[in-house]
């Protein structure tokens, strides 16, 4: 469990907490990006592209990341961290170090310049991957090595809800920090 840095983000976090509780976990026989089985599944999607929760996972992720020293973007595998990294882009820039965004492809471009990584220059730059959700780690290691064949320096991965199903020893083990918002203690569920 992660408390934010005051009690203002904590509430934000604490709403955030309770919509995901009543809108965004469905219970059921699921099918996981990783190819797990899960009997719930927590769809982050729902809630990151609402307007009701998505300015608070921008201050809240915000929140998180702030320790990370020297870094210039956030962003990650496209879809799931696209509106994530906009919006931790917007809440960034009422600060005084304001942090860009990009995008990650699953694949490079075929055409015009071929690129994998959209937006902000990542070239030599200290950069967080961010996530919806985490279950394996294996989205966001694919965002950080196609990072780091931009020749970014990724330094950590950032997750609104971890699963707590291996993906933080998964990102540790590449020798990144893990940092995540919302476990399932606060969410009342089990591992999976």
């Amino acid at each position: 469990m992660t408390a934010a840095s005051t009690a203002e983000l904590e509430l934000d976090r604490q709403n955030l907490i309770a919509l995901i509780k009543a809108e965004a976990v469905f219970h059921g026989d699921f099918t996981l990006s990783s190819g797990k089985k899960a009997t719930y599944y927590v769809d982050m999607r729902k809630l990151t592209l609402d307007h009701r929760a998505a300015p608070a996972i921008g201050r809240i992720m915000l929140d998180l990341v702030r320790d990370v020293h020297g870094i210039v973007a956030v962003g990650g595998l496209t879809l799931g961290a696209d509106p994530i990294a906009n919006a931790v882009m917007h809440e960034s820039a009422r600060t005084p170090h304001p942090l860009d965004a990009f995008v990650v492809r699953k694949e490079p471009k075929d055409h015009g310049r071929g690129r994998q990584v959209e937006g902000a220059d990542v070239a030599g730059k200290r950069v967080v991957v961010v996530e919806d959700t985490s279950t394996t780690g294996q989205s966001a290691l694919k965002a950080v090595e196609a990072l780091r064949r931009e020749g970014a320096e990724p330094v950590a991965v950032a997750v609104i809800v971890d699963r707590k199903t291996g993906a933080q020893a998964a990102v540790e083990a590449e020798g990144l920090q893990w940092l995540a918002a919302i476990d399932l203690d606060d969410l009342g569920l089990q591992p999976q």
